[in-house]
């Protein structure tokens, strides 16, 4: 990854910055002052989920200049397709649609089959990173900061995330600012605001990612319950927000290790 004006940003101007979104209420003001206190490009890598939705739509209300993407794995449900086609109707912000190296897919899949993902742990980082990681790379590649969805009751491992943070496996500063968010206030925001939603969540997919790697949830299971199911339950992850530095990243196909 290459440098950044984050670098410039010393530990305390990024606490400062975690104090004050925590003492902040409203959503679209959280984003102002992200886009006020930091310089540079700011990426809103979406993934079109619930709680993604109502980050693009405070956006949109606050107005203000982020370099909105998404990842296309190539292997999306048609209902995660056709949200991100009412999205941009809907708000007319541009979202750029951002595809994995045709090369790496090939040799992926060369390699492991087109499922092989299923057939252990390894494939699956393998084929996460190929489709995901790499593709987020290139667009975070000279950026200042990255805006996700996260929120922390959305698993354990989640259980801490701040509002802002030096992500350690890309240097950028990454912002959560819906972290304080219960289930409850993201759905009424929704709600509130006609904010166009996945279908497959109204269907017991509270997550979603692949459609080969996503099932609905049972009653009385996690929300991400769902994801790669046929692995334990580890704190599983794709690897977009829980990577270790990048001279530890899992090899994928073509890589030297």
């Amino acid at each position: 990854m290459t440098a950044s004006r984050s670098d410039h940003m010393s530990t305390d101007t990024i606490a400062a910055l975690d104090a004050a979104l925590r003492d902040l209420t409203d959503l679209d003001i959280r984003l102002g002052c992200i886009a006020a206190t930091i310089p540079g490009r700011i990426v809103f890598a979406t993934s079109l989920g619930m709680e993604d939705q109502a980050v693009l739509h405070a956006i949109a209300q606050a107005k203000i200049d982020i370099d909105v993407v998404t990842l296309d794995t190539g292997r999306h449900f048609p209902e995660t397709l056709d949200t991100l086609e009412a999205s941009i109707a809907r708000y007319a912000i541009p979202i750029r649609v951002i595809a994995p190296d045709a090369t790496d897919t090939e040799t992926l899949v060369a390699r492991d089959g087109i499922n092989g993902f299923r057939h252990s742990i390894q494939n699956r980082k393998a084929c996460c990173e190929v489709r995901k990681i790499r593709p987020l790379n290139r667009v975070l590649a000279g950026a200042t900061a990255w805006i996700t969805g996260l929120r922390r009751d959305q698993s354990a491992g989640r259980g801490d995330i701040p509002f802002a943070q030096r992500d350690a496996s890309t240097g950028l500063i990454k912002l959560n600012p819906l972290a304080d968010w219960p289930l409850s206030r993201l759905e009424a925001f929704i709600e509130a605001n006609a904010i166009p939603v996945n279908a497959l969540h109204a269907r017991g997919f509270p997550s979603i990612g692949c459609q080969p790697c996503t099932r609905a949830i049972r009653p009385g299971e996690d929300i991400r319950a769902g994801r790669w199911w046929w692995e334990n339950d580890d704190g599983k992850e794709c690897g977009l927000h829980n990577r270790p530095p990048a001279a530890a990243v899992l090899p994928a196909p073509g890589a030297t290790p």
